[in-house]
């Protein structure tokens, strides 16, 4: 018992009170987070439309998701995370309440664009607040942490999702939308806000002044992004395609709820291990490796045919998502600097909103035009490039992360005589990390 106390000690102590309010807000979004995991089936099955209506509706929500990341980045930078936070909540959770109602196919890829963009603003607030709170010889812990809470939602939501779509596939869209209103709670109730002041910016960091210009003229930070687009680009099939590969085999859609369930489950039981694993390796290295092993598994996902095998895939794809998602988190907040964050971080969540649309369009073309086992042979073939790319750019992004650390140490001279805004508690910056 000792040993397991000490353990936990080491795995969850000494991480800030806004941490844990976000953590559970993460754990009470994804406990709801039913829709987009049976949406393609909701589509196709219940609502009549084709494999590449389905993956349009799905692009148009990361479509949308584009733009909300672009926005929400600039709005944590100039309004705060706590306001952009709840605007995203209660907008995502009306527009999600509307999609459950929508009926024609215009209205509901309408509807889904405009859902994309208010869920997707709230991720750059979300990922600056949390990188504001932690100082960073933690964050590769927290990162883990609260990867933790999504996949044990994630877990939950699979299984539940699964029976309640057997009920009213409408349910799933009413409990989606609770949950984004409860985590909308936890933020004005318990979160106040962490944007710093006054943040140096090294000169190494990309030109310009500090607005949207700098993070794109970046081009250590926009090669890593890149990789990450195309990491993301495989990831999602797991959305897209693989529940209808799945219905297509003969499989229902609640043997796809737990099957995909196996995903959150093994990372609920293992992720918080992955820090020590990774501990003492190159980050570039840990991503590449863990692109590498998901690209393995979605390939093999070109021989399944039953639920057993479909189960083993998935469990070698997330292997690899459980080594490469907390190396990937806290190499975005190394190169992103503190005034800008929110943008850096709305660049980044960028490339998961173009990958969410390229994905399941180019999906659902390469399934009925290629086949289903060029779509998945072609998954490995994308995933072993970025893992390549990162690879080579490892080098360029330590030197990079170098310079933000040493210029988060170094105080502007707004700095030194700026006071703390109202509402910032004092537990939640590190004055000695690149959180401050």
């Amino acid at each position: 018992m000792g040993v397991v106390r000490g353990w936990l000690r080491e795995t969850t102590g000494g991480l800030p009170r806004t941490f844990w309010y976000l953590w559970c807000g993460t754990l009470v979004n994804r406990l709801g987070g039913f829709v987009l995991i049976f949406l393609t089936v909701y589509l196709t099955k219940e609502r009549g439309f084709s494999d590449i209506q389905a993956g349009l509706v799905v692009g148009l929500w990361s479509a949308g998701g584009g733009i909300g990341t672009m926005v929400g980045g600039i709005l944590a930078d100039r309004w705060g995370r706590r306001p952009t936070l709840l605007i995203a909540h209660v907008g995502g959770a009306s527009m999600m309440l509307l999609l459950g109602f929508s009926r024609p196919f215009a209205m509901i890829a309408g509807v889904a664009f405009a859902l994309g963009t208010f869920a997707e603003a709230a991720r750059p607030a979300f990922a600056a607040m949390m990188v504001d709170v932690v100082p960073d010889r933690d964050r590769v812990r927290a990162f883990s942490l609260n990867y933790w809470a999504i996949n044990l939602g994630f877990a939950s939501a699979a299984i539940l999702g699964g029976f309640a779509a057997h009920l009213d596939y409408l349910l799933l869209f009413v409990l989606d939308a609770s949950a984004t209103l409860v985590t909308a709670a936890i933020v004005f109730v318990k979160i106040k806000e962490t944007r710093p002041t006054g943040a140096h910016v090294p000169s190494g960091a990309g030109s310009g002044r500090g607005g949207l210009g700098m993070v794109l003229r970046d081009r250590v930070f926009l090669i890593f992004t890149g990789a990450n687009l195309l990491g993301a680009m495989v990831f999602l099939q797991h959305v897209s395609m693989l529940p209808i590969a799945m219905s297509d085999d003969g499989l229902s859609s609640s043997t796809f709820g737990w099957v995909i369930a196996l995903n959150g489950l093994l990372i609920v039981l293992g992720q918080l291990f992955i820090p020590k694993l990774i501990a003492g390796h190159g980050r570039a290295r840990v991503l590449a490796v863990g692109t590498i092993v998901q690209g393995v598994g979605f390939g093999l996902t070109a021989l399944a045919g039953s639920a057993w095998l479909y189960a083993m895939t998935v469990l070698i794809w997330t292997v690899g998502e459980m080594v490469y998602s907390p190396a990937n988190a806290a190499t975005i907040a190394d190169l992103a600097p503190a005034s800008v964050r929110g943008r850096y971080q709305g660049v980044f969540a960028l490339s998961w909103s173009i990958a969410g649309f390229t994905a399941p369009v180019a999906g659902g073309f390469v399934r009925d035009l290629l086949g289903n086992s060029a779509l998945w042979i072609g998954c490995a073939l994308i995933a072993f490039v970025a893992a390549a790319i990162n690879l080579s750019a490892g080098p360029a992004r330590e030197r990079r992360a170098a310079v933000i650390a040493a210029a988060a140490r170094v105080p502007s001279p707004r700095a030194a005589v700026a006071p703390a805004p109202p509402g910032v508690i004092s537990d939640t910056l590190a004055p000695t990390s690149s959180a401050s």
